[in-house]
């Protein structure tokens, strides 16, 4: 079977037309998706400083931060892209310990998140207040009941939130969901 050269130039063109069109909704699918992957991490990475409280008998905190190398320098930040988790500082830990790390801003480049820079777990697993942790910058607040981190990212068409409760449980919501009507749903 042979083509002219009319019919090739007609059918690339109606390929690009339709390449096209669907380029703006995959620049969404791709936003939505680094946006998921960071919400996936934080959250992993809150339930790990939990269940190390729990493990360890010893207080936890997680914090954000910038530094490459948080296991020798560490100072927590607000909006940071990486994740550290440490022993916090007690009667019974005169220094803070140093147990895991992980990485945010290179899953995914572009992507916001908004919260605290540091949560604190006591040897139960619940949420604590404490502004003696031993983490420069990580000073933990508990006014509210609920912790909140907001992940959006430019060209996202949704935010997700990641959530911590006094009572120890860590979800992730959508935002746009209701919670009576969807279990990813906020409450």
């Amino acid at each position: 079977m042979r083509f002219t050269l009319g019919e090739a130039m007609v059918t690339i063109t109606l390929m690009s037309i339709l390449a096209m069109l669907a380029m703006p909704s995959f620049a969404t699918w791709a936003a939505n998706n680094k946006v998921r992957a960071v919400s996936d991490s934080l959250q992993n990475g809150l339930r790990f400083a939990q269940s190390e409280a729990l493990r360890r008998s010893r207080p936890m905190v997680f914090s954000l931060t910038d530094s490459a190398a948080p296991e020798t320098s560490l100072t927590a930040v607000a909006g940071g892209g990486n994740w550290s988790i440490n022993v916090s500082r007690s009667s019974l830990d005169a220094q803070s310990v140093f147990v895991q790390a992980g990485v945010l801003a290179d899953l995914a480049s572009g992507v916001q998140i908004n919260g605290p820079a540091a949560v604190c777990f006591n040897a139960m697993g619940r949420l604590v207040a404490n502004t003696d942790t031993g983490v420069s910058g990580a000073s933990c607040n508990t006014e509210s009941p609920v912790i909140t981190y907001v992940v959006d990212a430019a060209g996202s068409d949704r935010k997700l939130r990641v959530l911590a409760g006094m009572g120890g449980q860590i979800r992730m919501c959508d935002p746009a969901r209701k919670f009576a009507n969807s279990l990813d749903g906020c409450p």
